[in-house]
């Protein structure tokens, strides 16, 4: 065979062999990318002089596949670009020879990595695209949601006034003990009841904020103070961490009043007997913090994402509306802040809540 004849047979390989490595990479399935890859770098090998004694490495990102053992120095390797960034590399080994790679071979090389490099650009581009449209779904029930929210909230909000001032007037006149235990019940459930058409209306955005300079320090204090009952009822112990006597903060004092109270509630509501509930607050120049620690069972991977959904609770029936989270995310949000809500690394959870001094 002439040289004219084996220069072309190589031509030849390296050309089909990039119309494998394209029908693969057409018919991919971004879920099974790194089943993509092992089969790009089984097909390379067809393409090089001597396909018997090369070995393929793909590593790129979080993806690693190798066609074989890789026992040898004599390699050339090429950088896979994505979004014109250096993102791994693919790379040929040529076991037990010194002979020289090719120039083709350099260059089939360099197209196979520019094709990978698109195809991992194009999952990029779908995983955005689905998480973008994934947030818009969400934006929509939302918007929904509150719209739906606001109108329970008012239809609500009149009966129960009724239900509660005509229990409490009836309560006065009441002589018979255990009726007026049972009417106590009846007043405990408007209560409750009022609670969650409350953050209904803070949730669907119907409590118009009042925003001015407060010391956020007395709202801390006035919501430990008035759930003292709370704390002694479960022999629970809290340490209160305050910087200074004077944190200033431009927001709705109601609104923060809610978001510690929610907050504290759902601490002393998870926290065991004897427990202990950290309360932490402090400032810098351009932002406020804080903490709220509690000794509870903490978070699970199912639960952890959802906490902050409307709706969502992991009390028993009865006990719980699953408004109190979202309530005091919606806050922490139209204050321009951010809250996250992680396990402790002991035990129980920890949310932190960040706000902007604006």
């Amino acid at each position: 065979m002439t040289r004219d004849n084996e220069e072309l047979k190589e031509r030849i390989k390296e050309l089909t062999c990039l119309y494998e490595i394209s029908s693969i990479i057409s018919n991919t399935n971004y879920k099974e990318i790194e089943d993509t890859l092992q089969a790009i770098a089984i097909c390379l090998k067809k393409g090089f002089q001597f396909p018997g004694r090369i070995e393929i490495e793909i590593d790129t990102l979080n993806l690693y596949v190798k066609t074989g053992p890789l026992t040898s120095t004599n390699k050339i390797a090429v950088s896979i670009r994505i979004f014109n960034e250096a993102n791994g590399q693919v790379s040929a080994f040529l076991i037990d020879s010194d002979e020289e790679f090719l120039i083709e071979e350099k260059a089939l090389l360099d197209n196979v990595a520019i094709k990978i490099g698109n195809i991992l650009e194009r999952i990029a581009l779908k995983k955005n695209e689905e998480v973008l449209n994934s947030r818009i779904e969400r934006a929509d029930r939302l918007n929904i949601l509150g719209e739906l929210t606001a109108g329970i909230a008012h239809e609500l909000n009149t009966p129960l006034a009724n239900i509660l001032g005509f229990a409490e007037l009836l309560e006065e006149k009441m002589t018979d003990a255990n009726a007026k235990v049972d009417l106590q019940k009846i007043i405990n459930n408007a209560i409750f009841s009022r609670e969650v058409v409350k953050n209904l209306m803070f949730f669907a955005c119907e409590m118009p904020q009042e925003m001015k300079k407060v010391n956020i320090v007395p709202i801390i204090n006035n919501a430990i103070n008035l759930l003292q009952p709370s704390f002694k009822k479960k022999n629970l112990r809290y340490i209160a961490k305050i910087e200074q006597e004077e944190l200033l903060l431009r927001a709705d004092s109601i609104q923060l009043t809610q978001i510690i109270f929610n907050l504290l509630i759902n601490a002393i509501y998870f926290t065991p007997e004897k427990g202990l509930i950290t309360i932490k607050a402090s400032q810098t120049e351009k932002e406020m913090k804080i903490i709220i620690k509690d000794e509870g069972h903490g978070f699970t991977k199912d639960t952890i994402g959802k906490i902050f959904q409307p709706f969502f609770t992991t009390k028993p029936t009865g006990e719980g509306s699953g408004m109190g989270l979202s309530v005091v995310h919606g806050i922490v949000k139209s204050h321009k802040g951010t809250i996250v809500a992680k396990n402790n690394l002991k035990k129980g959870a920890v949310f932190i809540i960040k706000i902007p001094k604006l």
